[in-house]
């Protein structure tokens, strides 16, 4: 598996596309400077744009049971970066699928100089994945997308020329979404996360089709977390993050591999590992129920003083040390999820190990 300290990704001065690759040419473009690589990349947005084809781009794409469709992903893939006159690289991960979609990747890999293909040892999820292929990468912006060619291969061009407008991210805004109700439901909702705990604008619409600029690649490679968000991190480590318009495409075959489950274990990780919001929530929680039973105490005090007591309030008693036991119990639960996700993020050197890698 490559070094994972970021060191070989730090390069910043872009490189000339692959000789031999016919271009369409445009008298807009402006001639990049090679001598100024920090300019060359941070450029304000509002300057005339770079030239899309000074860069070179990685794409990297979690695989998980597509058999049926990831060989026509790649060809699609391939296709546009070349007739685009691009320098690329395409990263395939793949993430423990259990039908024949390695085989598929590593013949593509084979085949094609440009392709890579990676074989996780086993299932870690899509954002494992998506850090695995950033850590493969070499590419001055890196592009993510998914495997079933609901992001159309072709949109990835109107990501890269929306970041030659100088943006480090730029998030593909779904036009009109192909998913069942309980994604865009989950969507929104994980959505509503983002804003509380990465501070993501309300403007702002993020999705797993995206493009990173290297220095926010460096970034997310450099953190030290067992439970990586690849849209939260893009969040955190960029300074002027923007989203454009892309198509977004029925599934041409099979069903979606994220289901409803997957959404919730997201929406937990995001919760318990980026953010203090349920321990808060629990201690305002706690505070209030405890300032409840001091009251309902102080009034039973003075009832007793005015009123006889009666010895049939045992079903009081019994239904307030519940409540309160309860209570006590899922406090407890909630600092024990905290513990063990701080033991895994100190104690952990990696967090999905890859057994193969393939490449022509």
């Amino acid at each position: 598996m490559p070094q994972t300290d970021g060191s070989h990704l730090m390069r910043t001065t872009p490189r000339a596309a692959s000789p031999g690759v016919g271009a369409e040419t445009t008298d807009a473009s402006p001639t990049v400077d090679a001598s100024s690589p920090d300019d060359t990349l941070t450029r304000p947005t509002g300057d005339p744009t770079l030239d899309r084809r000074s860069f070179t781009y990685s794409v990297v794409v979690p695989v998980f049971n597509s058999v049926s469709i990831v060989g026509d992903t790649v060809d699609r893939i391939v296709a546009v970066f070349e007739d685009a006159g691009l320098s690329y690289q395409l990263i395939l991960v793949n993430d423990g699928s259990r039908d024949g979609s390695w085989d598929v990747i590593a013949g593509r890999a084979r085949a094609n100089k440009h392709v890579i293909a990676l074989n996780l040892l086993q299932n870690y999820g899509q954002h494992h994945a998506n850090l695995a292929g950033f850590r493969e990468a070499t590419g001055d912006f890196v592009i993510t997308m998914d495997d079933d060619l609901q992001n159309p291969p072709d949109q990835a061009l109107v990501l890269i020329d929306k970041a030659m407008d100088g943006h480090d991210v730029v998030f593909g805004r779904l036009e009109r979404k192909q998913a069942p109700g309980y994604r865009r439901i989950g969507s929104r909702l994980i959505s509503m996360i983002n804003r509380r705990v990465f501070a993501q604008p309300p403007w702002l619409a993020v999705s797993n089709f995206r493009i990173l600029r290297r220095d926010v690649v460096d970034r997310i490679c450099a953190s030290r977390t067992a439970h990586p968000y690849i849209t939260g991190q893009a969040l955190q480590y960029s300074s002027n993050p923007v989203d454009v318009p892309v198509r977004h495409d029925p599934r041409p075959v099979g069903n979606s591999n994220y289901g409803l489950s997957r959404i919730l274990r997201l929406v937990f990780s995001i919760l318990f590992s980026y953010s203090l919001f349920p321990l808060r929530a629990a201690a305002f929680a706690g505070f209030l129920i405890a300032m409840g039973s001091f009251l309902l105490g102080a009034f039973y005090v003075v009832r007793s003083f005015f009123i006889d007591v009666q010895v049939e309030g045992w079903t009081t008693i019994a239904v307030l040390l519940s409540l309160f036991n309860g209570v006590i119990i899922a406090l407890l639960s909630m600092l024990g999820e905290y513990v063990v996700r701080t033991l895994n993020a100190v104690s952990a050197q990696d967090t999905y190990h890859v057994s193969e890698r393939v490449s022509a």
